[in-house]
């Protein structure tokens, strides 16, 4: 995956993060646990995606002469 489109695919993530918190918050007490869920499984994979996005980002170490 390149850089840009990991950079697309996190930029989606958050805002569906942040939508999410927002419908808990007004969300009846019965349909909250499974929106916890699905919040943290987003959260899970927005941090992964982010951690990939930081290591591609990484210059590769130069070679060190023997």
């Amino acid at each position: 995956m390149s850089i840009r489109m990991i950079a697309k695919e996190l930029y989606h993530l958050q805002q569906e993060v942040e939508r999410l918190e927002g419908q808990i918050k007004s969300a009846p007490p019965h349909e909250r646990e499974a929106m916890a869920d699905r919040l943290r499984r987003l959260k899970a994979e927005r941090d992964r995606m982010r951690k990939a996005l930081d290591g591609a980002k990484v210059p590769p170490p130069f070679r060190q002469p023997l």
